[in-house]
């Protein structure tokens, strides 16, 4: 997914009310981005980090920018707006793109389902069980090539683990699909010191048939894009 407007580089000054971050630009000038993210952020929100912003002039917009990624300036980024792997996922699947989720004749968005939720993916084919597909960003690094979720703990997250169970037990496939947002990341972990409550329903999950799958991302200050399949760090 190739950003609709080139990014501009800038340094974070603060993040701060989860969706607002004051970042100085290189031609000096103080600006307020939109952060797309409802998470900690933890390690990615340190003053001084180098961001990439998105311009936008659009009048309905009260903030002129968006904040996209952190470059760690070692060749490595992180995407940092949750609402990108959604929109980037939504073109690989419906090109059969991604890996084990090909295959399928309709992909559609945002299907109601559960108790009062919305499925990210639903995936149908004839002669094979529906598809309902749960997206998660995953942007926190901890140790050097390990990425792991969520970064907080999220009563949401574990909702949704359930009603994916409900799925898997009705029948269908469920499959929970960890999208890293993260060029350094070469294994996933789930982050169970950060949401006892959210590995436990992950566990649950499991054992009612509900898949895991993580897969990698290759970011520039260009676009983001699906990568390979990132493997599950043992224990």
């Amino acid at each position: 997914m190739r950003f609709a407007t080139p990014l501009v580089p800038a340094r974070l000054v603060r993040r701060y009310k989860r969706f607002l971050a004051d970042c100085l630009l290189e031609d000096g000038r103080a600006v307020t981005a939109h952060c797309a993210n409802p998470g900690s952020m933890l390690g990615l929100a340190n003053p001084g980090m180098r961001v990439w912003l998105e311009p936008n002039d659009d009048p309905k917009k009260k903030l002129k920018f968006g904040l996209r990624l952190v470059d760690h300036e070692n060749g490595h980024f992180t995407g940092v707006d949750t609402s990108i792997p959604n929109r980037a996922l939504r073109a690989a699947l419906e090109a059969g793109q991604v890996p084990g989720l090909d295959g399928y004749a309709t992909v559609r968005a945002e299907v109601p389902y559960g108790a009062r939720s919305r499925v990210d993916f639903l995936l149908s084919g004839e002669g094979r069980p529906d598809a309902y597909v749960e997206v998660k960003s995953v942007t926190l690094s901890r140790e050097p090539g390990l990425a792991e979720f969520p970064d907080s703990v999220t009563a949401r997250g574990a909702k949704h683990l359930a009603e994916l169970a409900a799925m898997a037990q009705a029948g269908h496939r469920a499959v929970l699909l960890y999208l890293v947002q993260r060029t350094d990341a070469a294994r996933f972990a789930l982050a169970a010191d950060l949401d006892p409550a959210y590995a436990a329903a992950a566990a649950l999950a499991h054992e009612a048939g509900v898949e895991t799958l993580a897969i990698g991302t290759t970011i520039s200050p260009e676009g983001i894009w699906l990568a390979a399949p990132i493997a599950a760090a043992a224990g």
